[in-house]
């Protein structure tokens, strides 16, 4: 008799499916080093297409990763994030388009970053916002429960085992059309901001990236960045309701080093 992978997935691993759901009670059928692993591979499908996803090379542009791995570091050492030890959180990467305000992570923690976003940005409070919101989407494993519903579970353990590569592309397909549900991104900015807590930054950041949003978007159409992380009624007010509640600093941390990342950009 035939048994499909997933068949004997369940079979193997069933009994120890009450331990892989989110905070929220809902089940994750995949363990967090297989979210890596279809990561991974999700991964090496952007740096295989450089004429999408013009990645800048940490050999060409080393000043620009240095700061922001820096802030990304400062963000990683609050003791919230449940899975720094194991996901790729520390690979982050920048992708060069200045049209594009826009960041994304993916299952296991890649976490992608346009220039048009860094350039866009006033504050590096504001970038180490939009950092940790990002973090929460892979720690919080949003991402990988929306590819499970979408694209099924078959696949993805198919992609994570190495069985399916062409179907890998399917899987970045989706990811730049992902819209977060409203629970999602409220989970997220309030993960945001409680990250951020242990750091210089203020941990309202966030809030002050989506005010300028907000004010984009009331001019010339609604940016990328809202487009696929939908914007829920009352997001400002609920970061800074989070803050107070938090008791966190919301002191802007008056650091030049956003303005030394954005000149370490190519024009």
């Amino acid at each position: 008799m035939k048994y499909s992978a997933l068949y004997l997935y369940l079979l193997l691993f069933a009994p120890l499916l009450i331990s892989s759901c989110d905070r929220n009670g809902d089940i994750v059928i995949f363990s967090p080093k297989e979210d890596v692993a279809l990561g991974a591979q999700v991964n090496q499908e952007i740096l295989n297409n450089p004429d999408e996803y013009p990645v800048l090379s940490e050999e060409e542009y080393p000043e620009a990763y240095k700061y922001l791995r820096a802030i990304t570091e400062e963000v990683l050492s609050s003791e919230e994030v449940q899975y720094k030890d194991i996901f790729a959180y520390d690979s982050i990467k920048i992708i060069q388009n200045d049209s594009i305000l826009n960041a994304f992570a993916t299952p296991g923690g890649y976490i992608y970053v346009y220039t048009g976003l860094i350039k866009y940005l006033d504050s590096p409070d504001h970038l180490a916002g939009v950092i940790g919101h990002e973090i929460a989407h892979a720690d919080q494993r949003h991402t990988s429960k929306m590819l499970q519903r979408q694209m099924g579970i078959q696949l993805l353990l198919d992609i994570a085992l190495g069985q399916n590569q062409g179907a890998v592309t399917q899987v970045l397909q989706q990811l730049g059309s992902l819209k977060f549900s409203r629970s999602a991104e409220t989970e997220s900015d309030a993960f945001s901001v409680a990250y951020l807590s242990s750091t210089p930054y203020a941990c309202t950041g966030a809030a002050g990236f989506f005010e300028k949003l907000e004010e984009e978007a009331s001019g010339s159409g609604v940016p990328t960045f809202l487009s696929t992380h939908p914007n829920p009624d009352n997001r400002i007010e609920n970061i800074r309701q989070a803050a107070e509640e938090m008791a966190c600093d919301t002191t802007p941390s008056g650091s030049d080093i956003l303005q030394k990342l954005q000149n370490s950009l190519p024009n």
